[in-house]
């Protein structure tokens, strides 16, 4: 009790120096002083107060203030727009009340690759390599293709213009075991540039309760060894080689290695659910490309790649298995013995992607991109689809139009023609419009399409799961492509530092997929009788579902200070089919919350050339998420401080210390496993983290310069 009383007075004090410490204004990080270009939104680089499609921004300085550990901890700490609840399968996040998989990843502009359970594999992203990340909200199909219905996040790496070496070195430490480690070297000489990166993320994982849900009348479990976050380790290493063989034109190389495992609570137990296998996954991938660059800021860029994501069982007892591959359309499968130590493949996704895209100045202001795209999926699951394998390919060609007939007024209209194997050409269209209203006024307007081609697995699903009882999942061949109209419309204001924004938002989704209960009697007979499960579900359509929402951001600087605020109002509902009652029922889409917020108040002040001081109070805020079963997520507000310190640094070496303590007021959600969490945190933890850098060179004459010098941006400090 006395530790956790000085912790949280640690906490008050810190934030107290936050709030009421004042001194003259100074720069902290000069990448603040240039202005912010963000390129989601259209695909093309903007000035962020003159980007026509409303774009929120994590900048350089809110993450190295923060210093958060993974990229779900700064989505969820820096914007109100996003809710986590991490699992075994993913960090099942949501945004605008829809769920991973109907949020595109970019990394850099580039899809991310890594299903687990429908969820992006995040841990892809090392966030000591980021330096911000665009979030562009609503129906973005027209320019990025299937999957963009709730939004687009982009994560825009860091880029290092120093001729010569630099290495560095990130570790950080923090409660409940987590290891967080970064290393990058650069080589920057001539027309030749490398950087390797390497990162390592490991947690023990924790236990919020020993109470297990059980199903039906049995009385719940008291002594459950199963963990709310289980034990993890991934590590990456990645390479990227770029060549500029003339002024105008540069060539790239890049590839990565992936490795996961989900250490799981092995043994037996009569009632709750017991692993006999640890979850481990194996990525990989490897592109190559060019930019050409023409007049002015048009160019020409051709990228290949190729990704890889396995899913693997590892075995920790003997385990009798089902041996799908080899009986195959029979009623009957042999089981097959795995020991400890060996792998079961559970589903190996490849992809493979070809993009050709250009921008080009035309007269009387207009400026158009074009591209066309060909992707190719494959997916081998012997355990989890019928016939073990499947492939799916799909080709677009899409325009855009940015067209300013007045210097105030600028409107963007693009259009998509996709044509996917298994559900023909789909035409998908944008229209956004902004307007300055002088120098402290922007409105901007949106209405987009979405669409989402159902994935290989929602078509093709068959997959058995024993927990207190035998469940069954299935796919749906009928399946019909998913789409959606968006509209937004907003207002920003900016004067002496303040900035607010407030969107309003409307999206219709039709045809959404979603796993449905469905009665037994529906399902193949061959499934019931081999597996007379306790529960079927099934991938389905749902009729028609919307979504609606007010967002606020406001932001003001004022000397060494800065204060955010952030709400976001959201409604959801849908119309689902009752097959046991025959008829539509109104729902609420699964983990919807009405209210969410957060706040951030950060000072700094450099009190001598060798010591720079920072120090952030933020808070992240929501009320309870819905859920159709099995209750509702519990609302919570969390509190974070977060200190960093620039110490003494020489012409070539720099040092960083960052230290903090999250949850301060040691929230915990204590609902039994099986039961919707509001929130997975364990309580409060501390961190502590040293950044030692070592940059030998001096600084490399950009020849890439765009109209707004972006890659001035990318230096290092």
């Amino acid at each position: 009790m006395t530790s956790r009383l000085t912790v949280r007075l640690l906490a008050v004090v810190l934030a107290s120096c936050a709030v009421m410490a004042a001194v003259a204004q100074t720069e902290i990080w000069r990448n603040d002083s240039l202005p912010e270009i963000v390129v989601t939104g259209t695909g093309t680089e903007h000035l962020l107060k003159d980007a026509p499609v409303q774009t929120e921004v994590i900048t350089s300085r809110m993450l190295q203030r923060y210093a958060g550990k993974s990229i779900e901890d700064i989505l969820a700490g820096l914007t109100a727009s996003f809710a986590f609840g991490q699992d075994d399968m993913g960090s099942q996040m949501q945004m605008g009340g829809l769920s991973n998989a109907y949020i595109l990843i970019l990394i850099d502009g580039k899809r991310i690759h890594g299903d687990v359970g429908g969820q992006n594999e995040l841990s892809l992203i090392d966030p000591q390599n980021i330096e911000r990340i665009e979030i562009v909200k609503g129906a973005s199909s027209a320019l990025y293709g299937s999957d963009a219905i709730a939004g687009v996040v982009n994560i825009i790496t860091r880029k290092h213009r120093q001729q010569g070496i630099l290495a560095e070195n990130t570790t950080r430490l923090g409660s409940y075991g987590d290891v967080r480690q970064h290393n990058g070297l650069a080589l920057n000489y001539g027309r030749f540039s490398s950087y390797t990166n390497f990162q390592l993320q490991h947690s023990d994982g924790w236990q919020n309760t020993t109470v297990e849900h059980t199903q039906g009348s049995e009385p719940p479990i008291t002594d459950s060894r199963n963990k709310t976050v289980n034990r993890h380790t991934n590590w990456q290493v990645a390479e990227r080689v770029t060549y500029q063989p003339t002024r105008q034109l540069e060539l790239y190389a890049d590839g990565s290695v992936y490795w996961k495992r989900i250490y799981r609570v092995s043994g037996r137990h009569p009632h709750y659910d017991v692993k006999t296998w640890d979850m481990e996954y194996h990525n990989g991938s490897a592109s190559m490309g060019g930019k050409w660059k023409l007049d002015g800021a048009d160019f020409v860029s051709l990228d290949i790649d190729w990704n890889r994501h396995a899913y693997y069982y590892y075995y920790t007892a003997t385990t009798l298995v089902e041996d799908y591959e080899k009986s195959a359309g029979t009623i009957y499968y042999p089981y097959y013995p795995y020991l400890p130590g060996q792998k079961e493949l559970q589903s190996d996704q490849q992809r493979t992607m070809a993009t050709l895209k250009g921008v080009f100045t035309l007269p009387h202001s207009n400026r158009l991109s074009a591209g066309v795209e060909y992707r190719y999926d494959w997916l081998k699951a012997p355990t989890r689809v019928a016939g073990g394998k499947a492939t799916d390919w799909t080709a677009a060609v899409y325009v855009q139009d940015e067209y300013n007939p007045l210097e105030c007024l600028n409107i963007t209209a693009g259009l998509r023609l996709n044509y996917n194997e298994q559900f023909g050409a789909r035409l998908t269209p944008k229209l956004s419009a902004m307007l300055k209203l002088g120098n402290p006024w922007r409105l901007r307007a949106t209405w987009s399409q979405g669409f989402k081609t159902p994935a290989i697995r929602e078509l093709f699903y068959r997959y058995v799961r024993q927990m207190s009882g035998t469940y069954l999942y299935l796919g749906n061949t009928a399946l019909k492509p998913q789409s959606s109209n968006y509209w937004s419309v907003g207002g920003e204001y900016m004067w002496a530092g303040l900035n607010i924004t407030v969107t309003g938002s409307y999206n219709k989704v039709k045809d959404m997929i979603a796993l449905v209960t469905i009665p037994n009697y529906q399902a193949p007979d061959e499934y019931i009788a081999q597996y007379d499960p306790v529960k079927t579900r099934q991938y389905q359509n749902i009729e028609d579902a919307r979504t609606m929402g007010v967002d606020v951001n406001v932001r003001y600087n004022w000397r060494e200070f800065t204060f955010g605020l952030g709400y976001s109002w959201l409604d959801t509902d849908a119309n689902q089919y009752d097959t046991n009652h025959d008829r539509m029922r109104r729902v609420t889409i699964d983990g919807m919350a009405h209210h969410k917020g957060n706040f951030m108040a950060t000072w700094g002040h450099r009190f001598s050339p060798g010591y720079q001081l920072g120090v952030g109070l933020y808070g992240r805020m929501s009320s309870k998420r819905y859920y159709q079963d099995d209750g509702d997520g519990k609302g919570y507000h969390i509190w974070r401080v977060a200190t960093t310190h620039d110490l003494g640094h020489s012409r070539t070496m720099t040092y960083r210390l960052e230290a903090g303590i999250d949850n301060i007021f040691n929230y915990c959600d204590r609902t039994p496993h099986g039961l919707h969490l509001g929130t997975t945190t364990p309580g409060t933890t501390v961190y502590c983290a040293v950044t030692i850098r070592f940059n030998q060179g001096k600084k490399l004459k950009n020849n890439y310069k765009s109209n707004f010098n972006s890659n001035q941006r990318n230096e290092e400090n």
